[in-house]
């Protein structure tokens, strides 16, 4: 069964497509097809076939999100070792799902090794690095949930920040989460040599 989740402040809202498709869940065309229809939604995919459709994000969190990315923006252009893509960039992770981490990272040799028509689309590759921002309407166990498959799927380095809680949690295979609570600034050596996303002006 295709089913579309939509997140609201309250609770996620799930729609039955199913009458309206002849098979079990949509094709990668016809999600292609859905996500080019709807391009002021962030839209994602499990690795089940369920379609999560985000609104776009409050002001605040665009804010915020685009400091973090600027950061990695900023080193990414110095080290010049890889490529940043912000939140509106799809990623078709190797179990399946196709997700949108609110910035993310991929080695360069990773990134050309893909054909412009794979860069083109939600291109085959889990990112290297990821950043998740919790919103308003993030659920933290939704997200802790996402980050393990970032992990699972083959990043190297995940951060989940938590406003609310002045949080950070670290990921990295096969290891626990790290929280930092209220840091200044979070290594991200050795993954991104020489960087540490600065917090101030995400908090």
């Amino acid at each position: 069964m295709t089913s579309m989740q939509i997140k609201s402040d309250l609770t996620p809202l799930t729609v039955d497509l199913s009458s309206l498709m002849s098979q079990a869940k949509m094709t990668d065309e016809q999600f292609y097809g859905f996500c080019r229809s709807n391009r002021d939604l962030r839209i994602e995919r499990t690795a089940t076939g369920e379609v999560i459709v985000m609104p776009p994000a409050f002001s605040d969190t665009g804010n915020r999100n685009l400091k973090i990315a600027q950061q990695v923006a900023n080193w990414s252009d110095q080290n010049g070792t890889g490529e940043v893509f912000d939140s509106s960039s799809g990623f078709t992770l190797p179990n399946g799902a196709t997700r949108s981490p609110d910035v993310a990272w991929v080695k360069l040799e990773r990134w050309n090794a893909l054909s412009q028509e794979q860069q083109a689309s939600f291109a085959p590759i889990c990112p290297d690095f990821v950043v998740e921002l919790r919103s308003a309407s993030d659920a933290i166990t939704t997200l802790q949930e996402k980050m393990e498959e970032y992990i699972d799927n083959g990043a190297a380095l995940g951060l989940l920040v938590n406003r609310k809680s002045r949080t950070v949690h670290i990921y990295r295979p096969g290891q626990s989460p790290e929280i930092l609570t209220d840091p200044d600034s979070v290594n991200c050596d050795p993954e991104l040599p020489g960087f540490s996303l600065q917090m101030a002006k995400v908090w």
